[in-house]
């Protein structure tokens, strides 16, 4: 009998390929300028130095 838990150890992979499907549709045919005026507003904005903070933390590199 088969299991349907889907247990795949320590990463989901059918999970990450419907991901990278949908980043990669998103790239191609998504609003891409539009959502990166959004983000460069809101680095400039309010919530930049929280923003700030959280990618110094979580060690994510940017532009700088």
């Amino acid at each position: 009998m088969a299991d349907n838990n889907q247990i795949q150890g320590e990463g989901n992979y059918d999970a990450a390929r419907r991901y990278r499907k949908e980043q990669e549709a998103f790239a191609k045919t998504g609003p891409v300028e539009q959502k990166a005026k959004e983000a460069e507003q809101a680095l400039d904005g309010p919530e930049g130095e929280e923003l700030e903070r959280a990618r110094r933390e979580t060690g994510a590199k940017g532009a700088e």
